[in-house]
């Protein structure tokens, strides 16, 4: 039985870098699902299996960083890879801190992206 490729979950106020990033993903061998804002991700994402979640770290309303404490005081586990377009060096801090996999600038090097999601998913080589 084939396994299922690992569900990645991508939040971006910004729709073409949703788009880019879904499409990236998938060539990459994963599977990927979309989110405006946090609130959307909260709506609906934590009710599907997730492997992953890259999160903008500059969201309206609620922000990246808040969006992970609300997930960590709800117990979750959730492998975390921030991205930013803007550099904030208290917010990499607090990210780390939190237990982040990466903290990536925009625009996203693919291989960078690509090492993230790997020591998220635990995987040491891609399957994509």
């Amino acid at each position: 039985m084939p396994q299922t490729p690992p569900v990645i979950a991508i939040v971006d106020d910004d729709a073409s870098i949703r788009r880019a990033l879904a499409r990236l993903l998938r060539t990459m061998g994963w599977q990927a699902v979309t989110f405006a804002s946090a609130e959307a991700f909260l709506q609906t994402g934590l009710q599907m299996p997730l492997d992953c979640l890259v999160l903008d770290v500059w969201l309206p309303a609620m922000n990246g960083v808040a969006l992970m404490e609300h997930l960590v005081a709800l117990g979750s586990t959730l492998p975390v890879i921030f991205i930013t377009g803007r550099e904030d060096v208290q917010m990499h801090l607090h990210a780390a801190q939190m237990g982040a996999v990466a903290y990536l600038r925009k625009p996203l090097d693919e291989q960078d992206l690509q090492q993230a999601l790997q020591r998220a998913l635990g995987q040491k080589t891609c399957e994509g």
